[in-house]
């Protein structure tokens, strides 16, 4: 005897998901909630939830286990060399000579705009144009193509609307919008595809009332903006006239330590956790038994004064990461940062974002920061940035820069002695060799991590009596299995009690164990497919006659009947525990 429910055969494929109904689920099943939402909420800021704050803990115990603990899963690195990695939490407020020598304070900055009438700032370099021209315009080739390129780029034609786009995917939504929207006296029919692929951003064809009509939407250059920010229309409102010129805009919050609160107390919330590494390098060589070529592992909290805060989580104020730093010889950098970077798409592919959806992206040369030789981006399609693609992660070979840096500014030598280096004394042995190490970083968001699960995992199917559920991978899921007494009688609830508190004993370490005994099983099943929870046991009239119950799984809704003393072993095995 099996708890009823419909079984179906296999899930159908998704059609493309909605963002709305995914933030619905977080919210109803509480995964996230608007920070501060009871007064209206704070933009860029968000809690979690019981669910999504365990979510995000076994993704965060998950990193550290497979990066500070049992780093790359016990496998060698370059030469066959182990893979060793250290942890340090290191403080959100350090002194601010960090953030000098670090560049934060002089170089992080962003060019912002302001919209006098609307009060709303935004990012220059996201302001997006679209220009338009009639076919027969003198911007036109000879090949009926858009000429108009060179004209927008060098302010000779002005945009009949502007848009806020970060990357192309963003951009490619605004071209689908354009039939929602007043752009200027254009009475626009319809957007044809996309005609010149050379072309940044998107070129395309377009009917309106005026005839036939050529445009292009293209970012608009910083120099065009600062000579004509009067003319270009306003994100926000289609008027021109009312932005600003492009002004530089810091994006580390302030705070002061002390209680004068002057000009000399001034501190910094910290952007990122890396620096807090780079200026504890010293000391943990000096205080461990580290030699390189080996990491040091940092989560935390780290802030930004982000003018745009958006997409849910994907772009917030406050946010997690989970950042290790590697140390190895300059002569070996460009190795370990190959193995880095295949080792971490590796890694989100084993947690449940293995797909289409997942790509490594390897940096172009014009990328790159000046002293990198290297940077690739696991990079996730997301609801909101499809057909393209976020970053979750970057893999940077950062050089000496850090280290260097911090050598210059706080006159504390730096340097590394590996003693199984340089040349060779009459006894054989090496004399020793005095250099700079090179650093690996691959670093992580976390809160980006969490919501690329919750992503990858919604899945909607129609046959289901609740048709919304979360293939959560079972090491993320943060309920593990849940046990239910189908009716609250004939000591069912009793068998039931017993199997949840031998499961919390065993797995709590990794998850919840839930017991519920409300409403119809149906009911019940829905819940715990919402949550992500990957098993469900009912303990049954059989149970009381044979010690069997029900095992439910949530991907496939298939039952079956299992022995009631293997319960444990069978969730310990799934689980990997």
């Amino acid at each position: 005897m099996t708890a009823a429910e419909p079984k179906p055969e296999s899930v159908s494929p998704n059609p493309a998901k909605s963002m709305d109904a995914i933030m619905a689920l977080c919210k109803r099943r509480g995964f996230i909630y608007q920070a501060s939402e009871i007064y209206g909420g704070i933009n860029g800021f968000w809690d979690y939830g019981p669910l999504g704050a365990q979510l995000k803990k076994n993704l965060r115990d998950a990193w550290w286990q497979d990066m500070i603990m049992n780093p790359c899963w016990g496998r060698s690195g370059p030469g066959g060399q182990r893979v060793r990695c250290v942890p340090v939490e290191t403080c959100i407020i350090q002194h601010p000579k960090v953030w000098e020598a670090s560049g934060h304070v002089g170089g992080f900055n962003d060019p912002m705009v302001d919209d006098k009438e609307t009060k709303q700032r935004f990012r220059a370099d996201h302001l997006v144009g679209l220009f338009v021209v009639p076919a027969e315009n003198q911007y036109i080739d000879k090949a009926k193509r858009p000429g108009i390129r060179k004209a927008a780029l060098s302010g000779q034609l002005a945009p009949v609307r502007s848009f806020i786009a970060s990357n192309e995917s963003e951009a490619h939504l605004a071209l689908q919008e354009l039939k929602k929207r007043d752009l200027g006296g254009l009475d626009v029919r319809a957007a044809h595809v996309q005609i010149d692929g050379s072309e940044s951003w998107h070129a395309f064809d377009m009917d309106s009332a005026r005839g036939q009509m050529h445009g292009l939407l293209v970012q608009i250059p910083m120099r065009i903006l600062e000579q004509t920010h009067t003319t270009i229309p306003s994100p926000f409102t289609g008027k021109a006239g009312s932005l600003t010129p492009p002004r530089q805009f810091n994006l580390m919050f302030k705070t002061y330590v002390g209680a004068t609160a002057t000009e000399s107390d001034i501190a910094y919330m910290r952007p990122e956790t890396a620096q807090g590494v780079f200026v504890q390098f010293k000391n943990v060589v000096d205080t461990t038994r580290v030699k390189i070529p080996f990491g040091i592992g940092n989560t935390g909290r780290s802030f930004r004064n982000e003018v745009t805060p958006r997409n849910f989580t994907f772009r917030s104020r406050e946010f997690e990461q989970a950042e290790l730093e590697f140390f190895c010889h300059p002569s070996e950098s460009v190795e370990w940062y190959q193995f880095w970077r295949d080792f971490r798409m590796e890694w989100w592919k084993s947690i449940g974002l293995a797909g289409d959806n997942l790509i490594l992206r390897e940096h172009e040369k014009d990328e790159l920061s000046h002293y990198s030789q290297g940077t690739s981006d696991v990079e996730y399609r997301f609801p909101f940035t499809a057909p393209g693609f976020g970053e979750l992660e970057g893999i940077a070979h950062r050089g000496c820069f850090d280290l260097t840096q911090h050598q210059t500014h706080s006159k504390q030598k730096m340097e590394y002695f590996d003693a199984s280096r340089g040349e060779l004394a009459p006894n054989g042995q090496p004399k020793g060799e005095w250099y700079m190490p090179h650093c690996i970083e691959p670093a992580a968001g976390l809160d980006r991590g969490a919501l690329a699960l919750i992503c990858e995992a919604y899945t909607k199917d129609e046959s289901r009596a609740s048709p919304e559920f979360l293939k959560l991978h079972p090491r993320l899921a943060p309920i593990k299995a849940a046990v239910f007494p189908l009716v609250n009688k004939d000591g069912m609830p009793e068998i039931a009690e017993k199997l949840h508190a031998e499961l919390t004993a065993k797995f709590w370490r990794q998850g919840s164990i839930e017991m519920d005994e409300k409403q119809s099983i149906g009911k019940r099943y829905a819940r715990m497919d919402e949550a992500g929870c990957p098993f469900c046991f009912t303990v049954d009239g059989d149970t009381v006659k044979d010690q069997t119950v029900t095992l439910r799984d949530r991907d496939t809704g298939a039952q079956q009947r299992m022995a009631l003393d293997k319960v444990a072993s069978f969730l310990s095995e799934k689980l990997g525990a």
